[in-house]
């Protein structure tokens, strides 16, 4: 049970299907204004119309976006920002996972590229819209979704892009480190200026997506043959994003951290490492030339 979101605007990346679509579809419920961000246009709009059809009521729409190209990314920003609305929400939910070793449109790594250095770039661009949302008792808030898989991820800062060995496997799981030691960074970050901002990262569990059809064939078999009895559905995985995203008992101080299974969790003390942190966070800007 989550209050009424009147009034508010939430932007949720990879919001046309999955956890993303789950979310946009219960804070449209809750009375928000959601923003689907995603890169898939027929899908994004079918989205919009299947919540529209479910709550006659909804504020929802599809912007496109492409995490892949920073250049999509910066347009999005512009094209939001010229509406004069606010932001009291931002989802950093869209992602890859095992795909197979590639570069995005800007020369990255796809995991890296997309999982963490795109949305690194979208809550940068949109920071001021959220300071300027945010207000005593009403904090705006970022949640980055994340993975346990973030465990066994290694941050290399003179191999961020998987040169020296590629695995996507590895590469997925270095990306979901580097996420959440991003919003680890960026929250104290926001404290330490008083800016009416926090920043959380949510482990939604292993969900029933599309993100395992780049499983190994025989994987994929299994995994389909299991997958309802294994693994949550989407609409369960969603939960922790949106008790992050919505619950009154995360304001302002209360905020932040790493979200497991509706409860505040510990993480790997790598994630904890401020230098590592501040390195990652240092060269981040340096690749973003911000």
């Amino acid at each position: 049970m989550m209050p009424r979101q009147d009034g508010k605007v939430a932007i949720v990346t990879g919001g046309g299907r999955g956890i993303g679509y789950e979310v946009v579809r219960h804070m449209a419920r809750l009375g928000a204004h959601v923003i689907i961000a995603g890169r898939d246009e027929q899908e994004g709009l079918a989205a919009v119309r299947r919540i529209c059809e479910e709550y006659k009521e909804a504020k929802v729409e599809f912007n496109t976006l492409d995490l892949a190209s920073l250049q999509s990314v910066r347009q999005f920003v512009q094209s939001f920002k010229k509406r004069d609305l606010p932001l009291n929400i931002l989802v950093n939910n869209a992602g890859v996972m095992l795909v197979p070793e590639g570069r995005t449109e800007d020369g990255f790594e796809q995991h890296f590229g997309v999982n963490y250095l795109g949305h690194f770039l979208l809550t940068w661009l949109l920071l001021d819209a959220l300071k300027d949302s945010g207000k005593c008792g009403h904090f705006s808030r970022v949640v980055n979704v994340s993975s346990s898989a973030h465990c066994i991820g290694k941050i290399r800062l003179n191999d961020l892009n998987s040169c020296q060995c590629y695995s996507a496997h590895a590469a997925y799981c270095h990306s979901k480190l580097a996420q959440l030691l991003f919003s680890s960074h960026l929250h104290q970050e926001l404290q330490h200026g008083g800016s009416p901002v926090s920043s959380c990262a949510v482990d939604p569990g292993m969900v029933d997506t599309a993100l395992y059809r780049h499983l190994w064939m025989p994987l994929r078999l299994a995994h389909s043959t299991v997958a309802h009895l294994l693994l949550r559905t989407p609409a369960e995985g969603a939960a922790t994003v949106l008790y992050a995203a919505l619950s009154p008992a995360l304001e302002g101080e209360f905020g932040g951290g790493y979200w497991a299974n509706g409860c505040r969790e510990m993480t790997t003390p790598p994630t904890f490492d401020p230098q590592l942190q501040l390195s990652l966070w240092e060269t981040s800007l340096q690749l973003l030339g911000l």
